[in-house]
């Protein structure tokens, strides 16, 4: 279902890291646990997780 799957920037060599998949073609994006990847992932549409990071980056959120 994803293409790829990338571990988040902010994650360093920390252990509680989440890593985020895209589906161009189904127009989703998967989030889901680096050290659980057989756990499943929480799959949200594109322009809802694009606004989660546009409020995260600016402030709106902690």
């Amino acid at each position: 279902m994803f293409e790829t799957w990338r571990k988040s920037t902010h994650s360093g060599v920390q252990s509680n890291c989440v890593e985020v998949g895209s589906s161009v073609e189904l127009g989703v994006v998967g989030i889901r646990d680096t050290k659980n990847r057989g756990g499943g992932a929480i799959v949200v549409g594109r322009g809802a997780f694009d606004t989660f990071v546009d409020a995260v980056r600016s402030g709106q959120l902690g």
